[in-house]
């Protein structure tokens, strides 16, 4: 009885651990032929053939190789699925439809995902192009923009303004290379110092070009009390007006003057002081008469309507009837903007996201799906998704949650 016991536990464990072999010959040969599968694939010369046959083809093998583990163990598991096995071999058989479409909508994917790209950067580059081409346009075509925070103002004549602004500059340059060795004399006298001419030529030229400036505003001033019969204003206008015409020619014209003073002297010409003072007087008139008519009377008004931010379109004819009130805000539009580039950015993002996750996500759902049906018999994902979305709510083992997000 004892031996017949022992040679059916022999018998028993001969049964089992074949049984067990021609479980594991079915499996075994797998763990090759994916080494195989994997090497073969690996196998690049170079980097970029390495990189291009990684991003091609390796989930698409992992898939593939995924997809024979299941079917295999799904294939063992059908005698214990009484009237289940045309069922299991039915998700089979969609989970490899399944694999195979997912395989190639990666390809696809990934075709779309650098036109797409493609097309980023050439927008981008055509981008770039257009705010360069319209910075450099407005910064040539447009200069009144920076001069003027609210408005354009219809009917201000603005060539007349630049005109004047650059005349100034001219005059206090040339004026300051004039003045320069008196200035340097009388500060050394006073302070018993060489003023350093770095320090002293930006001030003296930043001083006489107000100095310039004003006296063409001056002239302005004066125009408008005759003009409006303001005898009080047009008195103190002509002092004021004599007083900077004074200093300008004394200080100023008068060297010019002394400049071609040696060569009146060797042409017989002996200029006094009244005749010194005469001529740069009437240099003075001669070259303020002659801007003044030219451009001066037209841009002064504009460069005192800007420096005290009024209205100048009654003066250039009906300017003002147009006018938009300044009332403009300043803070809505760029926070409303801001806002838009938020939600365009936001939205750019998640079709980018989408674009380089759905293919991956599709190839990794249909290789989870082989496992599944080994498993339970049917697939879990539905492929292929349609948005980041789907995958969301059809992640497994999410419960109520994921049905309630969907």
């Amino acid at each position: 009885m004892q031996v017949t016991v022992a040679q059916t536990q022999q018998q028993w464990a001969f049964i089992l651990s074949q049984l067990f072999d021609w479980v594991m010959a079915g499996l075994a040969w797998i763990v090759p032929f994916q080494s195989r599968v994997f090497s073969t694939i690996l196998q690049g010369n170079s980097f970029w053939a390495l990189a291009g046959a990684s991003v091609l083809l390796v989930l698409p093998a992992a898939v593939f190789v995924a997809g024979i583990w299941g079917t295999m163990v799904a294939l063992y598991t059908i005698p214990f699925r009484l009237g289940r096995s045309v069922t299991l071999m039915q998700s089979v058989a969609l989970a490899w439809w399944d694999a195979l479409r997912m395989v190639w909508f990666y390809w696809a994917g990934l075709v779309k995902f650098l036109i797409v790209l493609v097309g980023w950067v050439w927008g981008l580059l055509k981008l770039s192009v257009q705010i360069v081409w319209g910075t450099l346009k407005g910064a040539v075509t447009s200069p009144l923009a920076m001069l003027d925070a609210t408005s354009r103002r219809p009917g201000v004549p603005w060539p007349a303004f630049f005109l004047l602004l650059v005349w100034s500059a001219v005059e206090a340059t040339i004026f300051t290379f004039t003045l320069r060795p008196t200035m340097s004399e009388l500060l050394a006298g006073i302070t018993g110092y060489d003023v350093n001419p770095l320090f002293m030529v930006p001030i003296l030229w930043i001083f006489l070009y107000i100095l310039i400036a004003g006296s063409f505003a001056c002239i302005q001033v004066l125009n408008d009390a005759i003009k409006t019969r303001q005898i009080g204003q047009i008195v103190a206008m002509i002092a004021v007006e004599f007083a900077v015409a004074l200093f300008e020619v004394l200080f100023l014209y008068r060297e010019l003057v002394d400049a071609i003073t040696p060569w009146l002297a060797q042409n017989g010409f002996t200029l006094g002081v009244f005749g010194t003072i005469g001529l740069a007087m009437f240099a003075w008139i001669g070259v303020r008469g002659m801007t003044w008519f030219l451009f001066g009377r037209f841009g002064a008004p504009a460069m005192l309507g800007l420096l005290g931010r009024t209205a100048m379109g009654q003066e250039f004819g009906g300017g003002a009837q147009g006018g938009t009130p300044a009332g403009l805000d300043f803070w809505k539009g760029p926070i409303n903007a801001l806002k838009a580039e938020r939600e365009w950015f936001k939205k750019e993002g998640k079709e980018v996201f989408e674009l380089m996750s759905l293919p991956i996500l599709q190839l990794l759902a249909a290789g989870f799906n082989f496992l599944i049906v080994a498993v339970v018999g049917k697939p879990h994902f539905s492929l292929p998704f349609r948005s980041i979305d789907e995958v969301l709510a059809s992640t497994p083992f999410a419960g109520k949650g994921a049905e309630g997000g969907h």
